[in-house]
């Protein structure tokens, strides 16, 4: 069986961190997403899909991205129901988040961080550097920086 979700598109509204009962943190959003194709003389179309992510992948959201924001995001589709306050029996459909992209251009070229700026590390490296030193590269590293491996050694990956 397989449930995977590759979505890109842009934030319909600012993504607001909320907390559960027991502590856990989580948000909710919406992502517009541009339909491929559009019959001529009709506006293009999108499709307004609703996401949740939890604990420090929604603190990550909703530091780093804002409405309008370009975001890809990768999980897998959960439906649930509930009772509303009328007695009336509802159905969701949300799309879990389990990894985030940041996509687009850069928009600025300073070492600061603006919110919504494509320009902050992935959610996989979310670690941010505050001081005015550049990031390292390869080309900035020296011997040093590397371990050697005995060549009888499987690799890592």
């Amino acid at each position: 069986m397989m449930n995977v979700v590759t979505l890109m598109g842009r934030l319909t509204a600012d993504p607001e961190l909320k907390t559960t009962n027991s502590g856990l943190s989580y948000c909710r959003f919406s992502v517009a997403v541009d339909r491929d194709f559009t019959k001529q003389g009709e506006d293009k179309q999108a499709d307004f899909i609703n996401c949740v992510a939890w604990d420090k992948r929604a603190e990550f959201i909703s530091r780093y991205f804002s409405k309008g924001s370009l975001i890809a995001l990768k999980g897998s589709i959960r439906t649930g129901s509930y009772t509303d306050n009328s007695g009336n029996k509802r159905y969701t459909t949300d799309v879990v988040i389990d990894n985030v992209y940041f996509t687009g251009e850069k928009k600025d070229s300073s070492s600061s961080y603006s919110r919504g700026s494509s320009s902050r590390p992935s959610e996989n490296n979310s670690s941010s550097r505050h001081d005015s030193a550049p990031a390292p590269t390869y080309s900035s590293g020296d011997d040093d920086d590397f371990d050697t491996m005995n060549a009888d050694e499987d690799l890592p990956f």
